[in-house]
């Protein structure tokens, strides 16, 4: 019997839990947050204002392991408690009253919120948030249910020597002793797993769309060469996706800001992006690895997921699937026709991968794939606009937002509306593509056709090689379908193959890796090349065809750095020290610099790839090893897991 009645209890609890939004609607919140690093504490005061919808004697917010204080109703003290996942609130509400809710909190947050290097002198210090997947009641008690929109006000106090990004529009800066108030005010609601935070040394430029909305850019103050390739393309897009969209950008500004450690390649908070400071690059690395398809896509997220927001996982490609297209097509105003059939081409073919691995699902399973929500969801939605046409497709979208807007959508909401401006039935489109778990590859593939670009490359083939092969690559097919030879037939390479563009040497680099003396002088001016790729590829092959020469390829190469993650410096730092005769005086300087990137004081794409070249070289000495068990506590549980793996590997040996 004691076993039932628990169990009845936590039943009705999950399921008052899960109803909360019908009779409670908390309208706004006035945040004031401060943190102290050093603790990875924050500590806060906020004010709800809310309204009873339906008579209760009890109202919740998500709120994991806090303390709370001085929490209020209307004025008056107020019983509450607190467990380690929610603040309840003992009172008689009301039907059709107002009520204002007030309390003081502290909280050390184990995610959702992020304190970057404040253990380290000369760290990237920085604190950012990450609320999606990780839930911000983490660090602010709030609500977890994105069916529940709140208009969230943030003000928070700290050092003023550093940049404070929040929400919103700042509307005043505060200014204490040694610190600093800042007062972001945003004007409409949003789920709570959409409030961010960033905080740290940054400097940033400032550009207007066509609309009038400030485009805010924000950067390191050491990356200032660096702020226009990162920003490439920004304002293009943000006006395209405007007039494609055709419903005015909701917030009152935009903002961008690249953090250290980022778990994701970004997030599309409400008016401020998060992003992965490995995507802040030069101009050589906006060859091979830009942020203009993230900023696209964590762009058009502001409309799809932010103004309109899915009420549950099950309809998870309205947010993640509308991005991806859009992202696409703004892509595709910049870059081409070409590059968008091609971009549909490689998801077809991640696709097709995750379906032949048994790992196809229907669109509207919420247990699907990010490949599923993501690269099948654009895929939707382009079948579905050539089925309907661009302006009854256009006009769907347009009414779908305002309807919507600030609200909480399910796919049958948008398929009505295609369904309205279309007139056609779209249930057979429906049961085909978003409730069937098969790919369609061949009706997907037919619908690329309509390219010509995509016929070339599909006509293009030498698995089975004739002498036509050999004349493709001196012909004027697509750069992706010369690629695709060389991948192909890397052997029929020649001399005059070189004289191609910076994608097609790209594809010789990657493609040959034992390197013929007569190509030898050819294949030596891939190091000239600017592409990070293509560098550490032909390096690397031409230290092993000929070792006669390494110490001259390594002199041509050894400023270079790379990626964010230092690739080519890696390569060259290990290849340094295993070269025999190469400087022998250097070589504990270049010992010393290899393991020093393995410190938590790097991002963990460094750290990574120098535990990955010492590894290789058996050279993981004790300094390498205790920052790999540091990194088994990373946050980020790719690296966290890697860093196990290899530490695992490395105490049996």
């Amino acid at each position: 019997m004691k076993f039932y009645l628990l169990a009845l209890i936590f039943f009705i609890t999950g399921f008052l839990c899960a109803q909360q939004a019908d009779y409670v609607d908390f309208k706004s919140a006035a945040v004031w947050v401060t943190f102290q690093p050093e603790a990875k504490t924050v500590l806060g005061e906020v004010t709800y204002k809310l309204d009873i919808l339906k008579s209760r004697d009890s109202i919740f917010l998500d709120a994991i392991n806090m303390e709370f204080s001085l929490v209020s109703l209307n004025g008056k003290s107020v019983d509450f408690r607190s467990d380690s996942k929610k603040l309840w609130i003992k009172r008689k509400l009301k039907k059709g009253k107002s009520y204002e809710l007030k309390f003081e909190y502290k909280a050390q947050p184990k995610k959702a919120l992020y304190f970057i290097d404040w253990e380290y002198p000369d760290g990237n210090k920085q604190i950012w948030t990450q609320g999606q997947g990780k839930y911000t009641s983490n660090w602010l008690p709030s609500i977890d249910d994105m069916n529940d929109k709140i208009e969230f006000d943030l003000s928070i106090t700290f050092n003023k020597n550093y940049e404070v990004i929040a929400n919103g529009k700042l509307i005043d800066k505060q200014i204490n002793d040694s610190t600093m108030t800042w007062h972001y005010d945003m004007r409409k609601p949003m789920a709570s797993y959409l409030v961010a935070l960033a905080i740290g040394k940054y400097d940033k430029q400032i550009e207007y769309s066509e609309s009038g909305i400030t485009l805010e850019m924000y950067y390191y103050p050491e990356d200032s060469l660096k702020f226009e390739p990162t920003y490439r393309y920004t304002k293009q897009m943000f006006d395209f996706l405007e007039e494609e969209i055709g419903v005015a950008y909701p917030w009152q500004n935009y903002k961008q800001i690249p953090v250290k450690d980022f778990l994701y390649a970004g997030m599309e908070n409400t008016s401020a992006t998060i992003f992965s400071d490995a995507f802040v690059v030069n101009d050589t690395a906006f060859v091979d690895k830009n942020y203009v398809n993230v900023n696209a896509h964590e762009l058009a997220h502001q409309w799809f997921g932010d103004l309109v927001t899915e009420t549950s996982g099950t309809h998870h490609w309205l947010q993640e699937g509308f991005a991806t297209y859009y992202a696409l097509l703004a892509e595709r105003d910049v870059f081409g026709d070409n590059y968008y059939y091609w971009r549909l081409y490689e998801y077809l073919q991640e696709l097709d991968v995750q379906d032949k691995s048994g790992g196809s699902t229907a669109l509207l399973n919420p247990k699907s794939s990010s490949t599923t929500f993501y690269k099948k969801g654009a895929w939707v939605l382009h079948l579905l606009r050539e089925q309907v046409g661009d302006d009854a497709f256009k006009s769907a979208v347009k009414s779908y937002l305002n309807k919507y807007a600030f609200k909480n959508v399910k796919t049958k909401d948008f398929i009505a509306e295609v369904e309205r401006t279309s007139k056609q039935d779209l249930s057979k489109f429906v049961a085909l593509w978003l409730e069937n778990k098969d790919l369609n590859y061949n009706l997907m593939l037919e619908s690329l056709k309509q390219s010509v670009f995509i016929q070339e490359y599909l006509m293009v083939d030498c698995e089975l090689y004739t002498s036509k092969c050999g004349e493709y690559l001196n012909s004027g097919i697509s750069d992706e379908a010369k690629a695709k030879v060389i991948e192909q037939i890397p052997n029929q390479i020649t001399t005059d193959n070189f004289k191609s563009s910076i994608k097609v040497r790209q594809a010789i680099a990657t493609s040959i890796s034992i390197i013929p003396e007569r190509l030898k002088q050819d294949y030596e001016s891939l190091l000239q090349d600017e592409s990070y790729v293509t560098i550490e590829a032909a390096l690397m092959n031409l230290w092993r065809n000929f070792p006669q020469e390494r110490y001259k390829y390594l002199n041509q190469t050894k400023g270079i750095v790379g990626f964010h993650d230092k690739n080519v410096r890696m390569l060259w730092l290990t290849l340094a020290l295993i070269t025999d005769g190469f400087e022998p005086e250097n070589k504990p300087e270049y010992f010393k610099e290899l393991t020093d990137y393995t410190s938590p004081k790097y991002s963990f794409d460094i750290r990574q790839n120098a535990f990955m070249f010492l590894q290789q070289i058996q050279a993981c000495n004790e300094v390498c090893r205790e920052n790999l068990k540091e990194a088994t506590t990373h946050h980020n549980w790719q690296f966290s897991k890697f860093s196990k793996s290899m530490l695992q590997a490395l105490n049996q040996n």
